[in-house]
């Protein structure tokens, strides 16, 4: 397992055209199973829920976010595709549909890139669009051991 920095930003638009983004960096591990990339890494972006470990699978053509702790959700990322879960937080549970409308996964050994665009409807409700924008790259010392 290596270890990576992963930067991570997001931006949303709501319904009535308000912009707001998020940006975070911070260090976490990578490895390679299965045809997949796994990256894992503390999202500490959400202060007001506490450190929530998040999971990344990064397959060829799509992706899927795991998170644990302060929230409790799986979203799946894949062109075109609708996709249903549960978003669980202190203060309830939502249901959140996810359709995804851009999608460019350009990743090598154990670094590379995600880039998404998605809409996201909660308990049936449009909510906003969304980019996210993924970048993983190696923690100094790492490309050494891997050499």
């Amino acid at each position: 397992m290596e270890r990576v920095i992963v930067r991570v930003r997001g931006e949303q638009k709501d319904l009535m055209g308000e912009k707001s983004s998020i940006e975070m960096v911070t260090e976490g591990r990578h490895y390679y199973k299965s045809g997949k990339h796994y990256v894992l890494y503390d999202d500490t972006s959400m202060e007001e829920v506490g450190k929530t470990a998040t999971i990344l699978k990064i397959a060829p053509d799509s992706m899927t976010l795991l998170r644990h702790g302060g929230v409790e959700m799986e979203q799946h990322f894949a062109l075109s595709e609708k996709s249903i879960s549960q978003y669980r937080t202190p203060y309830g549970d939502l249901e959140m549909v996810i359709m995804t409308d851009m999608l460019a996964i350009e990743y090598g050994t154990a670094t590379g890139r995600v880039d998404i665009g998605y809409d996201v409807s909660i308990n049936g409700q449009p909510q906003s669009h969304n980019l996210l924008h993924i970048e993983v790259s190696m923690a100094a010392g790492e490309a050494d051991r891997l050499n």
